[in-house]
């Protein structure tokens, strides 16, 4: 048993090694291109690497073949960020921020999607678990729940609009730049990734556990909440994280419903006004230019790329621990 553990271990050390000496030449041979004035010709160099390694993973020429495709999505999505922070002007950023508004847009762009998040998954989690089980008319509802999926992000603005302004459900709620309108429309859009993920997780239970919890005379809430919470609890986390990073994406519905939001503000004890990120960052696209977005842009990456470890490492730390 522990031969085979060394063993184990041995190889995920070497495997770790090549990933790193294979990221390292990368990195160098792009950084000389790019100093020369030559980065498209890494595009070659980054297509012969993914070749040959899909030629070393025993699959011969169809290896190479579908390796060097494959690597052509991998450059679109990897090199603009990559491109993007080699670009950055640090000034710009440290200036960005230390900047009064730029602390407040990353306020309301954490504290938003938040709400939006524990509102989706308060109401998403129940009914995950019933379409987990299934029931009449589920395919219906089903469609409902997948339609922020599908509807364009301005439509979906105008249908917040329509079902909660001032003709709508509740007339004197106040829905147009208030939280609570950024709210409704941040939970329209994100809902589906609360509710799809935790279903996945509820219907990864075992049904035996339900059955012996109620042969033992739990009732079915008891089951809900002893038994079916706690093993998708990592499910029911990787939703709410799923639809907190949406609803800070957001931009075509929050710029219908809430453009600029009117919220409290607690570091200065007072309402204030600002916008959601993806706002904020156009809106300083077109007033002061590329550098000064991209400026904001870092900081908005940098902030969401902590909360995303800060959660996961949470989240996993008994999993990492127990492996």
């Amino acid at each position: 048993m522990t031969s085979t553990w060394r063993g184990a271990a041995v190889g995920t050390a070497g495997r770790a090694s090549v990933v790193l000496a294979l990221l390292t030449t990368q990195a160098l041979a792009f950084g000389a291109l790019y100093v020369v004035g030559r980065p498209t010709l890494y595009v070659v160099v980054a297509l012969a690497s993914a070749a040959w390694l899909g030629w070393r993973a025993d699959l011969g020429w169809f290896g190479a073949g579908a390796a060097a495709f494959g690597v052509v999505l991998v450059l679109a999505l990897g090199m603009p960020l990559v491109l993007f922070f080699v670009q950055l002007d640090p000034a710009l950023v440290v200036e960005s921020a230390l900047s009064p508004a730029v602390h407040r847009m990353l306020y309301l762009t954490v504290y938003g999607p938040l709400l939006a998040a524990v509102v989706a998954l308060v109401f998403g989690v129940p009914l995950a678990y019933l379409l987990s089980r299934g029931f009449s008319g589920q395919a219906l509802v089903e469609s409902l729940v997948d339609l922020p999926l599908v509807v364009p992000h301005s439509v979906a603005g105008i249908l917040i609009l329509f079902g909660f302004g001032r003709d709508g459900l509740f007339p004197g709620l106040e829905i147009l730049s208030t939280t609570t309108g950024l709210v409704l429309v941040l939970t329209f859009v994100s809902a589906p990734y609360a509710v799809n993920s935790t279903r996945e997780a509820f219907e990864a239970i075992d049904v035996r556990l339900d059955y012996a919890a109620r042969s033992h005379g739990a009732s079915p809430a008891e089951s809900f909440r002893r038994v079916h919470v706690p093993l998708a609890a990592r499910g029911i986390l990787t939703g709410g994280l799923l639809a907190w990073a949406r609803a800070v994406s957001e931009f075509g519905a929050v710029a219908v419903v809430a453009y600029s939001v009117r919220f409290f503000y607690p570091v200065a004890w007072r309402e204030t006004v600002s916008q959601l990120a993806p706002v904020f960052i156009y809106n300083t696209y077109t007033s002061a230019g590329l550098a000064e977005a991209g400026a904001v842009s870092a900081i908005l990456l940098l902030l969401s790329g902590a909360v995303f470890l800060l959660v996961r490492s949470i989240a996993y730390e008994d999993a990492g621990a127990g492996s």
